[in-house]
């Protein structure tokens, strides 16, 4: 329970100042009578004692209105998973062959580039209080986007990635090393590195393993994924009049090197060879990579005063019925 607008209880406050000059301003006779007598025949019995309910009636819708002023709001309890001091990078291959289309979206074929797309913003969304950051790499690597809670940023960053805004290559290492680079300054209790490749090293001057050493001296924990079906994949290419065709090309993934990757830094190797697969091991690595704790916290907050308004009007409006008929008032 929480009020929204605190301040306007001083209303209520007033309401024992008004009162007495309320009353004092009741005794002002309206007009003036040589005796009484008539009028106690004509007067219902008890009439001050009504009168003093007509008041009280009035006071209580009053003090409603003031607190309904105030927007008393209740919220809906819930117990919740929060997360406390994670640092994320992702590092994603943008060669070429990345663009084989052996992964699914909906019903139509995707490439295996939008399939990492689609299913890294679920991931994303999954952790609302984790900064993250975004490491693309073909022949060398680039900083697409650097550690950061403006997931909205980093989503748009992720938007723009596309094969070919890099050289062509599969720089491995160095794309690892540059993710872990950044986040050696991290001070977060837990920082690890998302690493997904379709292919071998050919490119870059750090080998996978020497990264792999400067992550675990770093205490940087790193997950590597590797994503292709398995045999060969319908890579998308133009005949001579312009038509989309499809040739079969082989997945040649260094399963080796990056199980080796995983195991130095005590991470994980992860082989997705379908967009369910891929799905599955993101959500896999995110439930791994949670400090969870349980604190009450109010999510939902909705508005009381309406049952505090109805009252309200409902006591005046007797007020108002009785004032005319059983405790009227005689001029």
């Amino acid at each position: 329970m929480r009020l929204g607008s605190p301040w306007l209880l001083a209303l209520a406050a007033l309401l024992p100042l008004v009162w007495p000059w309320r009353r004092g301003a009741a005794r002002t006779a309206a007009l003036r009578f040589p005796t009484l007598a008539g009028l106690r025949a004509v007067a219902p019995a008890g009439a001050a004692r009504r009168r003093i309910v007509l008041g009280m009636l009035r006071l209580v819708a009053l003090v409603l209105l003031a607190v309904a002023l105030a927007r008393p709001q209740a919220g809906t309890a819930a117990t919740k998973v929060h997360r406390e001091g994670v640092d994320v990078v992702l590092a994603v291959d943008v060669s070429g062959s990345m663009l084989s289309e052996d992964f699914t979206l909906g019903s139509g074929r995707a490439s295996r580039l939008d399939a990492v797309k689609a299913v890294v913003k679920e991931f994303v969304a999954a952790r609302a209080e984790d900064r993250i950051g975004l490491v693309l790499f073909g022949a060398r690597p680039y900083t697409q986007c650097p550690l950061t809670l403006d997931h909205g940023w980093l989503l748009q960053n992720l938007e723009r990635a596309k094969v070919g805004m890099i050289e062509d290559g599969t720089a491995i290492g160095s794309g690892l090393a540059t993710a872990v680079n950044r986040l050696r300054a991290s001070t977060a209790k837990s920082k690890f590195v998302v690493l997904l490749t379709d292919g071998q090293q050919n490119a870059g001057r750090i080998t996978p393993e020497t990264a792999a050493e400067a992550a675990a001296a770093l205490g940087i924990k790193v997950y590597t994924v590797g994503a292709g079906t398995r045999g060969l994949a319908p890579f998308p290419m133009q005949d001579m009049f312009g038509n989309k065709v499809y040739r079969p090309v082989p997945v040649d993934i260094d399963e080796k090197t990056l199980e080796k990757v995983a195991q130095a830094t005590h991470g994980r190797y992860f082989r997705a060879t379908d967009t369910k697969s891929l799905h599955d091991i993101y959500a896999e690595i995110d439930r791994a990579e949670k400090t969870p704790f349980e604190a009450p916290e109010f999510l939902d907050y909705h508005e009381l005063y309406p049952w505090l308004v109805w009252p309200a009007l409902a006591l005046v409006l007797v007020e108002v019925a009785l004032g005319e008929t059983a405790l009227r008032k005689l001029p």
